[in-house]
C-alpha cells in the first residue's frame, strides 16, 4: 500500500516555474549520484553571468500534463475527496512506502503522491505543540517552505488534513555529505555548478529576508542530475538587513560556523551563510572538512592558524571573553599555503575561496559578487544549459533568461518576527490553522493519511 491517496486533475504537482520533482530511487549514501558534465551540453552557450540578451528569451506556454496514476488502496496517503480518474490511466508500477530516515522534522518516509504518481517525502513531525519554542519552530519553517518557487531550494506540499502533524516535501536521491565521502569521482566541473547553485538558491533566500543559519553539505539535496536543492528550515528566520536585531549566535554546525559566531556575535548578516558556503566549497576541493575541531573554542582557533590573528576592529562584534582568548594568543600569520593547496594552484578558485572564507563579515564577499566571480562562469554556463527551468531549448536552439539568478517575489516582513515572538501557543496554533487552510493544494485536492495502508501500523509507531 502506498503511504499517501490520491485524486486526478490538470496540471503539474510541481508549481509553474520550478524543476519536476524526480521519482525515487536508492540513496545508494550517494555513490552514482552526480552525472557528467560535458562540454557538449554547453549547447554553444555563452554566458557571462552578467550580461544575457533578453531577446533571447520568451517562454512558450507548455500545458502541463494530467496526471495519470490508479488508484492505490494500500498507500499511506489518500485524497480526501472524490478523485474521478481519466479512462486513459495507465497502471504504473509503485515502490512500497518505507521510512528512509529522520530529519529535522522527525521521522522520513518515501511515499507516492496519488496525485501525480511521484514519490515524495513523507515528515511526521511529533510532538508539534509541546511547547512554544517547537511551535514556533515549525510555523516558522512552514510559512517560508510555502513560498519557495526556486530551481534550488526544495519544494513544499503539505497534507490539508494533518497539518498539526504531517508535511510533504519533494524527495531527493543523496546529498552533498553522502556524495563527499563516497568515492565517486567529483571533477572541478561537479564542484563549480554545485558551488553555482549554493549560492544561486541562498540569494534568492537573502532577498527574501531569510537567513537560513545551517548551510552544510547534509542540508544541500542532490539528484543523479546535478541539481542541487538547499533544504531544512528548522534553524532558519527573517531578519532585517537595514537594522541590527539580536539574535542566538548558537545556530549552524559547527564545522561550517563562520568566526563571528564562535566569538558569541549577537548582531550579524547573511554572511554567516557566505562563511558556510566557503567551507562546504573547500571540502568540495579536497574531499575532507576544512575545520574539524572537537569544540567552537578549537574551531575558532584553526581559523585562526588559516586566516591569522584577527584585529580589533575585526572582532568589533565579538564578546569580551572572546576578545580576551584571541588576544591571549601568540601572533599568528596567515597561512595561505593550505587553500593553494585546495585550489591546486588555480588563482580563480584561490580567490573565490579566500573571499568566501574572509575573517571579517563586513569583507567578506557578498552572494551576489560571489555569483558573479568568473571561476563559477563555467557552472552557471552548464546549469543553464541543460539543468535550469528559466531557460529552455526550441528548435536545437537555447534561449536564456534575461534573469539567471531570481529573487523572492514577496520577501518576508521582518515584523512578522517580532509578532511571532509575541504569540502565545494557543495564538500560534490558531494563526497556523488558519494560514495552512487558505494555501491551496495542488491539484486542488488535498491528501490524508490512509489508516488502512498496510504500511499505517508502523508509519504511526
Amino acid at each position: 500500500m502506498a503511504l499517501v491517496s490520491h485524486h486526478t486533475s490538470t496540471g503539474s504537482i510541481v508549481g509553474a516555474g520550478l524543476a519536476p520533482s524526480m521519482y525515487a530511487g536508492p540513496s545508494a549514501a550517494g555513490v552514482g549520484a552526480t552525472s557528467t558534465l560535458t562540454k557538449d551540453s554547453r549547447h554553444s552557450a555563452s554566458i557571462s553571468g552578467k550580461n544575457v540578451s533578453a531577446k533571447l528569451i520568451q517562454h512558450p506556454h507548455h500545458s502541463a500534463p494530467q496526471p495519470s496514476v490508479i488508484p492505490n488502496n494500500q498507500a499511506i496517503l489518500r485524497a480526501v475527496q472524490p478523485f474521478y480518474r481519466s479512462t486513459n490511466v495507465e497502471q504504473q508500477e509503485t515502490q512500497p512506502d518505507r521510512p528512509i530516515g529522520y530529519g529535522a522534522f522527525g521521522v522520513v518516509w518515501s511515499v507516492t503522491d496519488p496525485r501525480s504518481g511521484r514519490r515524495v517525502a513523507l515528515k511526521k513531525m511529533p510532538n508539534v505543540f509541546q511547547n512554544l519554542a517547537s511551535c514556533k519552530r515549525v510555523f516558522r519553517e512552514i510559512r517560508m517552505l510555502s513560498s519557495f518557487k526556486h530551481d534550488n531550494v526544495s519544494l513544499f506540499i503539505f497534507i490539508e488534513n494533518c497539518i498539526f502533524r504531517y508535511v510533504i516535501t519533494e524527495l531527493m536521491q543523496s546529498d552533498l555529505h553522502k556524495i563527499i565521502v563516497s568515492p565517486q569521482p567529483l571533477t572541478t566541473d561537479h564542484v563549480k555548478v554545485f558551488v553555482y547553485q549554493i549560492l544561486r538558491g541562498l540569494k534568492y533566500l537573502h532577498s527574501a529576508n531569510i537567513l537560513h543559519r545551517d548551510i552544510k553539505p547534509g542540508n544541500l539535496l542532490v539528484n543523479s542530475n546535478c541539481i542541487l536543492k538547499i533544504c531544512d528550515f528548522g534553524l532558519a528566520r527573517t531578519w532585517d538587513p537595514s537594522e541590527e536585531s539580536a539574535m542566538t549566535h548558537e545556530v549552524v554546525t559547527q564545522y561550517y560556523r563562520s568566526p563571528e559566531l564562535l566569538m558569541g556575535a549577537r548582531t550579524y548578516t547573511g554572511a554567516v551563510d557566505v562563511w558556510s558556503v566557503g567551507c562546504i566549497f573547500a571540502e568540495l576541493l579536497g574531499r575532507r572538512i576544512l575545520f574539524q575541531a572537537h569544540g567552537p573554542v578549537e574551531q575558532l582557533n584553526m581559523i585562526i592558524d588559516l586566516l591569522g590573528t584577527p584585529g580589533k576592529e575585526e572582532m568589533k562584534t565579538a564578546c569580551k571573553g572572546a576578545r580576551k582568548h584571541v588576544l591571549s594568543l601568540p601572533h599568528r600569520q596567515a597561512n595561505p599555503q593550505k587553500i593553494l593547496q585546495l585550489t591546486q594552484g588555480n588563482e580563480d578558485a584561490t580567490d573565490l575561496l579566500t573571499s568566501l572564507v574572509t575573517f571579517d563579515p563586513d569583507k567578506r564577499i557578498s552572494v551576489e559578487g560571489a555569483l558573479r566571480h568568473q571561476y563559477l562562469d563555467e557552472g552557471r554556463m552548464r546549469f543553464h544549459s541543460c539543468m535550469c527551468s528559466c531557460c529552455y531549448t526550441a528548435s536545437n536552439v537555447r534561449f536564456f533568461s534575461p534573469v539567471l539568478d531570481p529573487v523572492h517575489e514577496h520577501p518576508f516582513d521582518p515584523r512578522w518576527e517580532t509578532e511571532l515572538s509575541q504569540m502565545s501557543i494557543f495564538d500560534l496554533r490558531d494563526r497556523m490553522y488558519k494560514f495552512i487552510m487558505e494555501l491551496t493544494p495542488p491539484y486542488g485536492i488535498a491528501l490524508g493519511i490512509n489508516p488502512h495502508s498496510i504500511s499505517y501500523r508502523n508509519f504511526t509507531r
